[in-house]
C-alpha cells in the first residue's frame, strides 16, 4: 500500500515538482497539498497521514510552528534549502530533510525511513517539542552560512558555478537562469527559493523574476513612471528594470 503524503511549500512550483517526483517514485499517493500553513493546519488536523513533506521556510508560520500546532504530528521531511552541514540534527527520530532542488535518490532513500517507521509497531515517538526546539536552534545558529557555488544540471551532468560570478538569476517561461560570463545556466531553484537561499548582502530582487548581484551593478538610471533602469558592469552592459514596488527598499539597500 502506498504511503499517504501530503505536501506544505509557500512556492506553487516547488510543489509541482515534489508532487510529480513522488509520482514518478511510485511509492507515496499526494492525497492533499497546500502553500498556506494554515491550510496545512485544518487539513492535518481533520485527517492525519502517512507522511508531510514540510518547508521550513514559510510567510507568517514557518515549518516548526506548523508542526507545533498540530495536536499529533505525522512523520515529517522537511524540505529546505539550507546547506547539508546545517542540518545534522534532522538525522534523529521520526524526521528527515531534503535538501532543494529535491534529488529522486535522496526522496528514495527518505521515503525507505519512513517505510521502516510506519511499519516498525509499538516504536517510541519522539519528545517533539524537545525535537522541534533542537531543529530549529541549529538552523538559527546556521543562519549566515551561506552557499558559494549553485548548480546547473545539463543531462546527466552537473556544472557548479561561482556565485560571485553570477550576475543575475531571471525567470523566463517557468524556468530560472544563473547568468554568469555571459551564459545563461538554467537551475532548478525559483526567484523566490533562491532569494531565501542567497545571501541578502549580495543579491537583491529588483522584480518578481529578477534578482541581481548588487556587486555587478554598474550604475542605476531612473524611468518613467518611477522605476529604475539597472546597468551591470558584464560584457554586455545587461540593463535590468527595477520595478517600481521596489524601488524603495532597492534605494535603501543601496544607500542613496
Amino acid at each position: 500500500m502506498k504511503l499517504r503524503a501530503y505536501l506544505v511549500d509557500d512556492e506553487p512550483l516547488a510543489l509541482e515538482r515534489l508532487a510529480r517526483l513522488l509520482e514518478e517514485n511510485g511509492r507515496a499517493e499526494v492525497v492533499g497539498r497546500a502553500s498556506e500553513p494554515e491550510e496545512a493546519i485544518a487539513a492535518l488536523t481533520s485527517a492525519p497521514v502517512d507522511v508531510c513533506f514540510l518547508d521550513i521556510h514559510m510567510p507568517r508560520l514557518d515549518g516548526f510552528e506548523v508542526l507545533a500546532r498540530l495536536t499529533v504530528q505525522p512523520p515529517v521531511i522537511f524540505t529546505t534549502a539550507h546547506e547539508q552541514h546545517a542540518l545534522k540534527a534532522f538525522e534523529v527520530n521520526s524526521v528527515d530533510y531534503l535538501l532543494k532542488p529535491v534529488d529522486p535518490q535522496r526522496l528514495s532513500k527518505a521515503l525507505d525511513k519512513i517505510e521502516r517507521l510506519t511499519g516498525a509497531a509499538g516504536e517510541a515517538q519522539p519528545d517533539w517539542r524537545a525535537l522541534l526546539a533542537e531543529l530549529k536552534a541549529s538552523l538559527q545558529g546556521k543562519g549566515n552560512d551561506y552557499p558559494q557555488r549553485i548548480a546547473s544540471r545539463l543531462g546527466e551532468r552537473l556544472w557548479f558555478i561561482d556565485l560571485k560570478q553570477v550576475t543575475h538569476f531571471y525567470a523566463e517561461e517557468k524556468l530560472t537562469y544563473a547568468v554568469a560570463d555571459g551564459k545563461a545556466y538554467c537551475v532548478d531553484q525559483s526567484i523566490s527559493e533562491l532569494e531565501k537561499r542567497l545571501d541578502p548582502g549580495e543579491f537583491f530582487r529588483i522584480h518578481r523574476s529578477t534578482l541581481v548581484n548588487v556587486t555587478w551593478i554598474r550604475e542605476v538610471a531612473a524611468l518613467p513612471g518611477a522605476g529604475l533602469n539597472v546597468r551591470l558592469k558584464d560584457e554586455k552592459r545587461t540593463d535590468l528594470v527595477v520595478a517600481r514596488d521596489r524601488v524603495r527598499e532597492f534605494k535603501e539597500k543601496m544607500s542613496f
